[in-house]
């Protein structure tokens, strides 16, 4: 198959690297259309990449030189513009979260189901981390037995100005929701947000840090720190403690230093540097399923779980109670 035309709507940071890694790093494919409502911005992505500017994103969704999608606009536009990919029949990579609302997320299930095949898949790029994927290959074979507790944490250096007490579980912890399900190989049960003490650099109105707690159908105990501002880096943890021991996710390779008396070890200031490689894995292998008609990547389903344990969350946080977390029953075609 010659290479596969993608188009991207959104061309914001993480869309540009998608853009960049799509056109530098992953072969069998070119970016072939860039959308996005700063048009200045487009344009000159599209100018760069020799790729075809679309004032309509729904335009370039339909159009018959793209061959699939790649969706990186801000989050509240996910939803339609899946369910524009899906009314089109193209593959669609749509960056998390899948959508904000939980309605959002069933609509889109209920329209991928009416397609009769998996279009979609969705950004959870920590599944792809070699780390992640060692972890999950140990609790697999057995290793450690079985795993009753995880304990880890999301530091980030500092928030974005858009970011709130909402959005550090919808946002930032939707990655962890998302990658203790994926380890663990379960469905949660019930959950709960512990608020600490408020951390002084943080807005006065945001709740930073706060610890989400889920538990699995099984009983394994979870508990995730979500911190926004750390102060020192990007810093993301992860120990699953079994019956016969434990496993925890490593740190990147840095170069162990000592220099004039002091003793120390870079640490990754963001997101887009910790999680280089994976974003690389994702995309790469993204593209090549797409070019064999079936991809294999975290599902429409797979986005909707981690949008509704994150909206009962959140639910949580406000209520100050512990929640059931209610799942439906799956779909013939996420089995």
């Amino acid at each position: 198959m010659e290479n596969l035309k993608i188009g991207v709507v959104g061309t914001g940071a993480i869309g540009r690297e998608h853009i960049r890694r799509l056109s530098e790093k992953v072969s069998g494919c070119r970016i072939a259309a860039v959308s996005d409502i700063n048009e200045t911005a487009a344009g000159e992505v599209a100018e760069k990449y020799g790729a075809e500017f679309y004032k309509d994103s729904n335009e370039l969704i339909r159009s018959k030189d793209v061959d699939a999608i790649v969706i990186t606009a801000g989050d509240p536009a996910h939803a339609s513009l899946c369910i524009a990919g899906l009314h089109a029949g193209k593959f669609i990579f749509c960056e998390k979260p899948l959508a904000t609302e939980v309605p959002e997320c069933e609509k889109i299930v209920q329209e991928e189901q009416k397609c009769g095949k998996r279009l979609l898949q969705v950004g959870f790029m920590r599944r792809y981390d070699p780390g992640y994927v060692e972890m999950k290959r140990l609790i697999r074979n057995g290793s450690i037995g079985t795993p009753l507790m995880v304990h880890a944490c999301h530091r980030n250096m500092t928030h974005a100005p858009s970011m709130n007490s909402d959005l550090s579980i919808r946002n930032s912890g939707i990655h962890e929701i998302d990658i203790m399900r994926w380890l663990l190989e379960e469905d949660y049960d019930s959950c709960d947000v512990i608020i600490p003490k408020h951390n002084s650099h943080a807005d006065p109105d945001m709740q930073d840090p706060q610890i989400m707690r889920l538990r699995t159908k099984s009983g394994v105990e979870i508990d995730v720190e979500i911190a926004q501002n750390s102060g020192y880096g990007y810093d993301i943890q992860c120990e699953v403690v079994g019956e016969l021991g434990t496993i925890k996710l490593p740190d990147p390779a840095k170069v162990d230093k000592k220099i004039k008396g002091v003793h120390f070890v870079d640490v990754n200031p963001d997101w887009e540097s910790r999680f280089s490689e994976a974003y690389e894995i994702e995309l790469a292998k993204w593209v090549d399923e797409v070019k064999t008609g079936k991809v294999t990547g975290p599902s429409a389903w797979d986005g909707y779980m981690a949008c509704l344990a994150a909206d009962t969350l959140s639910r949580s946080r406000v209520d100050g109670e512990r929640k059931k977390i209610i799942i439906p029953e799956k779909p013939a075609l996420y089995i």
